[in-house]
Order: C-alpha cells, then sequence, then structure tokens
C-alpha cells in the first residue's frame, strides 16, 4: 500500500506546484511584461484617482453627457459581479418593452431630434457591460450633449472623431466609441458646474 500511495502524493504535491504555483506566476509575469495596462484592469484615472475602466461601461444619465449601451446586469446596472445577458429573444414582448422604454427616454432628452436611433443605443450587449458605442451612436448624441455643456455642434463633433478607434488590425470589429473616454474628454473641455 504504501509503494501505492507515495508515487500518487509526490504526483498530487508536484502537480499542486506546478499549476498551482509556478503557471500562474509565469502567467502573471509575462502579462505584466507584456500588457500591463490590460493586466491590471485597463483602469483609467483622472487627478490620481481611478474614475473607471476601459473595459467595463458605466451608467450616464445626466444629458450633458453621453450614454452607453443598456446594462442587462441585475439588480443594479453595469454590475460586473453579475455580468451576462438579458437572454430576451426578438419575439419577448419584455425585449420590446425595454426598446420602447428606451426610445422614449432618448425623445425625451432630445425632442427635437428626429433622426434614426441607432440600435445600440435601445438594445443591451451580450455582456451587460459594454463600454463602447458606434461614432453613429455618439453622432446622435451630440446635439443633445452639445447644448447640455454650451458647446458647438463642431466641438462634439471632434471629440467624437478623437474618441473613435478603428478596426482591430485593421480588419476586425467595428469603429467604436468607448464611452467613458469620451465623456472624460467632455470635462476635461467645459466641466459641469
Amino acid at each position: 500500500m504504501k509503494n501505492l500511495l507515495r508515487p500518487l502524493f509526490t504526483l498530487f504535491i508536484a502537480m499542486t506546484v506546478l499549476t498551482g504555483l509556478i503557471f500562474p506566476a509565469a502567467v502573471t509575469a509575462v502579462s505584466q511584461a507584456v500588457f500591463p495596462n490590460q493586466a491590471n484592469g485597463s483602469l483609467i484615472e483622472k487627478n490620481g484617482k481611478t474614475v473607471g475602466s476601459t473595459l467595463l461601461g458605466q451608467q450616464f444619465d445626466a444629458p450633458y453627457y453621453f450614454w452607453g449601451r443598456l446594462s442587462a446586469t441585475t439588480p443594479n446596472p453595469y454590475n460586473a459581479q453579475s455580468s451576462g445577458g438579458s437572454n430576451l429573444g426578438p419575439t419577448n414582448p419584455a425585449l420590446a418593452d425595454e426598446v420602447k422604454g428606451r426610445i422614449s427616454a432618448l425623445h425625451d432628452a432630445d425632442p427635437a431630434n428626429t433622426a434614426p436611433i441607432p440600435v445600440d443605443l435601445v438594445t443591451s450587449s451580450a455582456s451587460g457591460l459594454d463600454p463602447e458605442i458606434s461614432p453613429a451612436a455618439a453622432a446622435y448624441q451630440a446635439a443633445r450633449v452639445a447644448k447640455a455643456r454650451g458647446l458647438s455642434r463642431e466641438q462634439i463633433d471632434g471629440l467624437i472623431a478623437q474618441s473613435t478607434s478603428g478596426r482591430q488590425l485593421g480588419i476586425f470589429g467595428e469603429r467604436r466609441v468607448n464611452v467613458l473616454k469620451l465623456n472624460l474628454a467632455l470635462d476635461d473641455l467645459k466641466p459641469v458646474n
């Protein structure tokens, strides 16, 4: 029996050290050396204070900020602990009600805007935490934000253009605007009183 237990115990200890200590330490060291910003959560700091992450959406609902995609996390929006989509299908009445509510909120915030509403402003992302919107979604909100901030539409359009990221490696994904970065750029240009 001793002859059977000794190799099992030795293998158990060796695999625990290898997979529980050495491998995680190596992955952490490589990620810190090669991708330190991403490995540390892609945090954004302003005046020495962490204000968010480029990877996680935040709730903005004031008229002088750009609004991101809806969050499907419950009970609180943009809760990373309950990340996940709503799983509401296109024929589900709850999804239709959610979309109607968001359309109503967008119209109430800017009644003069008669442009078509981009789909990413009325639907939630698969994770419920999407930090980005399309340039079209940012452009849709530009007049409201310009009016609320007392800025020209050209200034807002310039910030949107500066905040727009291209496709990854030039071919993957779509052009996108990080809502937190755009709102921080707005605050830098003209702080809210």
